[in-house]
């Protein structure tokens, strides 16, 4: 089965992380949490429905990681991706892994990763509504569907859009 980097650090949103999270280990798919800092903790921005905020123990820091290590990437949302696009390797890791040509799973502003990656420009895209113009301004056409793929890259909107999300991207792994 396929080894799946996921990118993420403080402030994910929750359900961006734990639905795709469940169905890919369901499907027997392998989870590598990368972040900033091995061994951290990091959580979420809500609380679920027992009131628990989501949390994520950071297996490697991106610092120490090649994209030759995984098959695919899983970028959630919330306000994880605009933390992780000022740290120079967390944009690096994600450039490289998308010019890889592996699959790269992006949702709501995960976007925001890519946009500062520069590995967008030309391709279609969508994400969520806050960075509409910021996808256009990085030279990629946004789509307003729940899920676009083109190429290696399956995106989508928010939260609303997980189901046909997580299908798009089992189906590519």
């Amino acid at each position: 089965m396929s080894k799946i980097a996921v990118i993420i650090t403080d402030m994910f949103e929750d359900s961006e992380y734990s639905e795709p999270a469940a169905a890919f280990r369901k499907a027997g798919h392998e989870l590598v949490h990368v972040g900033l800092k091995a061994g951290e903790t990091v959580t979420g921005k809500k609380r679920g429905i027992l009131g628990n905020i989501e949390q994520v123990k950071i297996d490697r820091a991106v610092k120490d990681v090649l994209v030759e290590e995984f098959d695919a990437l899983l970028i959630p949302g919330g306000y994880s991706p605009d933390k992780l696009r000022v740290d120079e390797d967390a944009v690096r890791f994600a450039r490289q892994f998308v010019d890889s040509g592996k699959p790269v799973f992006a949702i709501c502003h995960a976007p925001q990763l890519l946009i500062t990656a520069d590995a967008i420009r030309g391709r279609r895209i969508t994400g969520w509504k806050s960075v509409i113009q910021d996808i256009k301004n990085a030279g990629a056409e946004y789509i307003d569907n729940e899920v676009v793929e083109d190429g290696n890259l399956v995106s989508s909107r928010s939260p609303a859009d997980l189901p046909a999300f997580t299908r798009a991207c089992l189906k590519k792994l």
